[in-house]
Parts: structure tokens; sequence; C-alpha cells
């Protein structure tokens, strides 16, 4: 099964500043995550955020920010404990998940979101943990609650569909820097 740009909505976990230095892998997992939200802006796919704590760990990363159309606060790891399902637009039901910590709160939302009834699309190259060990557990952990694996680049192309998308030379240049 592919992506669908009409059926998609992308959550972005807990890309926070005071969270980010302590994890490996960080400044790749915000720069993926970041052409990722561009990707899904020329593809009119919806962008949400979770914000674990904002008062603590700090807004949403000022790259990302600007690119949410929502943000959800929350205080459980899982984001839909606190309202993220509610938050989710209808009639779209591929929720595509990237964030932090891999194996904590972007996990636990994930695992929400599949309890809820969606499907949920893990984008690899937008995630990050303190321990790779434990961000490969987390999506060892995930594919086989059944989530489905995929990267940035490959949901890019997967929601744009062909050649002939009006946004098809933006996204080929986001995606040519790599």
């Amino acid at each position: 099964m592919l992506l669908n740009a009409e059926t998609s909505t992308l959550v972005l976990v807990d890309y926070q500043p005071r969270l980010l230095p302590a994890l490996s892998g960080a400044e790749r997992a915000v720069s993926q995550a970041v052409r990722l939200a561009q990707l899904a802006q020329l593809a009119d796919v919806p962008i949400l955020a979770t914000e674990h704590y904002p008062a603590k760990l700090g807004e949403t990363t000022p790259p990302l920010r600007p690119l949410c159309q929502q943000i959800v606060t929350k205080q459980s790891f899982d984001a839909c404990a606190d309202g993220l399902l509610e938050a989710l637009p209808g009639q779209r039901d591929d929720i595509v998940i990237a964030g932090c910590e891999t194996h904590v709160c972007m996990l636990q939302t994930a695992m929400g979101v599949l309890a809820g009834g969606y499907r949920a699309w893990i984008v690899t190259d937008a995630c990050a943990s303190r321990r790779p060990e434990d961000h490969a557990l987390a999506l060892g952990r995930l594919k086989a609650a059944g989530a489905t694996l995929i990267s940035a680049e490959m949901a890019g192309f997967e929601w744009l569909r062909h050649g002939d998308h009006p946004a098809f030379r933006e996204a080929l240049a986001l995606i040519r820097p790599l």
C-alpha cells in the first residue's frame, strides 16, 4: 500500500529545544522533519505537532513550528491521551508520524494512533532517541505492531504520485540536496 496525500495527516512529536541536544542524530532528525513538513505542505497534507510540557522543554523548534497548522500540548507520553485523536482532521486515516524520542513519546503516540483505528506510518529518518539501540528497538516494536516504516523521501514521492504533480519541481528541489 502507498501513502495518499488525500488520506494523510502528518504528526510531528516533541521536536523541542531542551530535548533535542540530548538525542543521538537530533540534527539529522530535525532536518528530515523540516523536509518532510515542506513536502507535506506541497502535497496539501495537514501538519500537527505535539509539545510535551512546553513550559519546561520549550515550544516546537523554530524551523518546524511555522510549518505546523496546529499544536497539541500534552503531559502524557502518548499524545492520544491528551487530545491528539480529537485534533486529527476527519476522513484521513493515514497518520504519518515522526518525532522524539523514538522509544518514548513517538512510540507511545504511534501505538495510540494504531489503537485508535488509524494506519501509522513511521518516518524513521526523522526520528531520534538518546541511544541508537532504543531507536532501533522502538522501530522494531512499531513494525511488529502493524506500523509501516518509511523515509521522508518515500513519503514525499508517494504523496506526489508522479512527475506531473504541480509541486513536483519544488519537491525535487527539497530532495536533491541530500
